[in-house]
C-alpha cells in the first residue's frame, strides 16, 4: 500500500470510530439522558440505556485490551459484558461510564492512527484477527447499539430529531 493510501485509510478509519457514517454519534445519542430514564427497561425491550452503555464501554475496552495486551485473557460471555443492574448507581456513574468510554475509544483512534502500528499483521495472541479487523468491529459494534440507544430514547420519550 502506498503512503498516502495508508494515511487516507487510517483517517477514515478513526473518523468511522469517532463519528461513522450513517449513525447517530455516540456523544449525541448519550447527551442529556434524563436521569430518571437511565435504568428503564421499556417494555418489549430486555435492556436500559444504562445497560446499553455499559455493555458498549465493556465491550470496547475488552476489544482494546485484546488488541494491545499480550497478557489478555478472553471475559466469560455473556455475563462479564452486561452490568449487572439495570441501573447506574448513581449519576456520577453514568458520567463515568461515557468518560470511560470516550477515553478507550481515543486509545482505539490513536492504535490506528500510529503508521507504527500494522494494520494487517496477526495478532500473536490471537486467532487471526488484525488491528484492522478490531478497529472494524469496534465501529460495526457500537454503531449498532448506538441505533439501539436512539431506540430506546424515542420509546421512553427522550429523543427529539
Amino acid at each position: 500500500m502506498k503512503q498516502g493510501e495508508d494515511r487516507a485509510l487510517r483517517r477514515w478509519l478513526v473518523w468511522l470510530i469517532r463519528e461513522g457514517n450513517a449513525h447517530v454519534p455516540f456523544d449525541r445519542a448519550v447527551a442529556r439522558m434524563p436521569a430518571r430514564l437511565r435504568g428503564k427497561i421499556p417494555v418489549g425491550l430486555p435492556y436500559s440505556p444504562w445497560m446499553l452503555l455499559e455493555h458498549m464501554r465493556i465491550s470496547q475496552w475488552d476489544i482494546l485490551d485484546f488488541s494491545r495486551n499480550a497478557g489478555y485473557r478472553q471475559m466469560k460471555w455473556p455475563e462479564a459484558y452486561w452490568p449487572r443492574s439495570e441501573a447506574p448507581p448513581s449519576a456520577a456513574a453514568w458520567t463515568r461510564s461515557i468518560a470511560a468510554f470516550k477515553r478507550d475509544r481515543r486509545a482505539i483512534e490513536r492504535l490506528v492512527a500510529n503508521p507504527k502500528t500494522d494494520l494487517y499483521a496477526t495478532i500473536p495472541w490471537g486467532q487471526g484477527q488484525t488491528i484492522l479487523r478490531e478497529a472494524l468491529l469496534v465501529a460495526d459494534h457500537n454503531a449498532y447499539h448506538v441505533g439501539q440507544l436512539i431506540v430506546l430514547r424515542r420509546v421512553l420519550g427522550a429523543w427529539k430529531d
